[in-house]
């Protein structure tokens, strides 16, 4: 783990709130010139703390209705078959996040669809043809309570 101190941290902090924050505007945040500053952000970004910038978007004015947490168990784990279930779920667009997780299931899956509809098509055309797939459960998500790609700066790695 890489330790972060307290200016790195605030940059982090900062960026998470705005990551379109100019770096002239950060410097003045830290109190500090623009080239330090701008040194300290390009260390950030080539360590791989930071590994990109983009759009929060908000999935229901974009037409997405439908959230699913989606529960695999899978029979198969040779490389072939691993090979082949990480490439699918690599390019399907509706799934935004994979673990492989501890317990009864062995993958937890976040996917979203335009509605109900859009969603079973998904399940028959995509999670039905991964390699080994031996059981999907799906739980919709009724409400969403709490929605954050914010991170907690954990400061001199602790």
């Amino acid at each position: 783990m890489t330790k972060i101190d307290a200016v790195n941290a605030e940059i982090l902090e900062l960026l998470q709130d705005d990551g379109r924050m100019t770096n002239a505007k950060l410097a003045e945040h830290l109190s500090m010139s623009d080239t330090p500053c701008w040194r300290r952000l390009k260390r950030l970004e080539e360590s791989g703390i930071i590994e990109g910038y983009q759009a929060r978007l908000n999935r229901r004015k974009i037409g997405l209705g439908v959230m699913a947490f989606v529960q695999l168990r899978c029979s198969e784990h040779d490389a072939a078959a691993t090979t082949e279930f990480q490439r699918i779920i690599e390019t399907s667009p509706n799934i935004l996040a994979c673990h492989n997780t501890t317990g009864a299931d062995d993958f937890l899956l976040i996917a979203v669809a335009r509605d109900l509809d859009d969603y079973s098509a998904f399940v028959e055309t995509t999670l039905r043809r991964l390699p080994g797939v031996t059981s999907i459960r799906s739980n919709l998500s009724l409400r969403e309570m709490k929605s954050l790609s914010r991170l907690p700066i954990l400061r001199g790695g602790s």
